[in-house]
């Protein structure tokens, strides 16, 4: 389950920072289709994000400060590639 969090914050980082494109284009004239069609998709990928991570939260073994610093990496631009990329680091648990 740590590989899907891992590309759910993949792919709700690169939502997140398309919906920011996309709100600045329609703000700069340019229409809100992309936002129309961005800001549920991203809703939903972040939704996932943190009900994800704090199921995985007690298998992990996360201290309550890395689990709040996981939740920070939702809502912080680029948040989600600095979580995957600690995630990668971190030694893998021996399977039983």
């Amino acid at each position: 389950m740590l590989l899907w969090f891992r590309r759910v914050a993949l792919l709700e980082a690169t939502s997140f920072l398309a919906l920011l494109v996309a709100t600045y284009v329609k703000h700069d004239g340019g229409g809100e289709v992309g936002v129309s069609i961005l800001g549920p998709i991203h809703g939903g990928l972040f939704l996932l994000y943190v009900l994800l991570a704090l199921r995985l939260r007690p298998d992990a073994g996360w201290s309550p400060r890395a689990t709040v610093l996981i939740l920070l990496g939702a809502v912080v631009p680029f948040g989600g590639y600095a979580v995957d990329a600690w995630l990668a680091r971190q030694p893998t648990p021996e399977p039983l």
